[in-house]
């Protein structure tokens, strides 16, 4: 891969040489991400290699991005990566970190931000989607049900 953005796709190709590896992002404050940092890394470190480094830096937090590499059994690979991934943000939501920073929330994220998204605010967004596109044609059940 030439490009970052590129990334997303080594995914596949690394799965099916039996190396389960993915990552997410999020926001903390800054007088949370000490404990934050440990308790996410020791989530996702269960199950193999899990690295973090800030994407991103604001006044008020950064924005920790982790990544994690594990020794997958064929025949259970997208179990055992649906349970890595779930373990990292699970954490993240139960130590006060968020599913939604800069990358947005796409179908892999999308259970974690149900939980964390406030019932009006979805209400607005599906009021919004009904009225902007009635067909249901962009991203269809990637933030809200079509």
């Amino acid at each position: 891969m030439k490009c970052f953005a590129g990334l997303p796709f080594a995914r596949a190709r690394t799965i099916e040489r039996g190396i389960i590896n993915d990552t997410f992002e999020t926001a903390i404050t800054w007088d949370r991400f000490e404990s934050f940092h440990d308790k996410v890394k020791a989530a996702t470190g269960r199950a193999g290699q899990v690295t973090c480094r800030c994407t991103h830096v604001y006044p008020d937090g950064p924005a920790p991005y982790f990544t994690f590499h594990a020794a997958g059994r064929h025949g259970e690979l997208s179990a055992q990566w649906h349970t890595i991934k779930s373990a990292g943000l699970d954490a993240v939501i139960a130590n006060g970190g968020t599913v939604t920073h800069h990358h947005a929330v796409g179908r892999d994220h999308r259970p974690w931000y149900d939980r964390q998204r406030p019932p009006l605010f979805a209400a607005a967004l599906k009021a919004a989607k009904a009225t902007m596109d009635p067909q249901a044609l962009l991203n269809p059940g990637v933030l809200i049900d079509p």
